[in-house]
């Protein structure tokens, strides 16, 4: 009978977790696309959900300042790049949302989580994430926080969502 070290035991699952990006329910209208590897898109892994309201948006923008955050109708009447996909949450688990890219290269990629169904962000029920998760406080956030880099195949990117939280602004619960 072969014999497990005791940090392999203690650590097989977590390698498992770490080694298999598909163990969350993939969502969103590209999900196809990660689901049988078929990039250039992102993968964001979703962590920090305040609960399962609403639907969870991932929205991809160009990598310039100046762009970021821009309404969608702009960017698509000025030929730039924009995608969005849209999921409602699954009631239970992991999970994970698929955007398609044009091409691999640089992006600016914002989370939103769509607790009250509005077209529009709503600071007091909504959350925002970013790949770089740093906290964002009270001010817009910022384009450096948005930034990856999409590789030709499948790019994982684990956003923790943040929510307004009191005065010090929004935060991950």
């Amino acid at each position: 009978m072969p014999t497990i070290s005791r940090a392999s035991a203690l650590l097989g699952p977590f390698l498992f977790l770490a080694a298999s990006p598909l163990a969350a329910d993939m969502i969103g209208q590209d999900a196809p696309a990660c689901a049988n590897g078929n990039g250039p898109a992102i993968q964001a892994n979703i962590v920090g959900l305040k609960d399962r309201t609403g639907e969870v948006w991932l929205e991809l923008y160009p990598a310039s300042e100046a762009d970021f955050l821009r309404p969608d109708e702009e960017l698509v009447a000025e030929g730039k790049t924009f995608r969005r996909t849209r999921s409602h949450l699954p009631t239970s688990g992991a999970v994970s949302i698929c955007v398609r890219v044009p091409r691999p290269g640089r992006y600016a990629l914002f989370l939103r989580h769509n607790r009250v169904g509005k077209d529009k962000f709503s600071v007091f029920s909504d959350g925002a994430g970013f790949p770089s998760n740093q906290r964002l406080g009270r001010s817009k956030p910022k384009h450096s926080q948005a930034l990856i880099e999409a590789g030709a195949g499948i790019t994982v990117a684990n956003i923790r969502v943040q929510y307004l939280r009191g005065l010090g602004g929004f935060a991950p619960l």
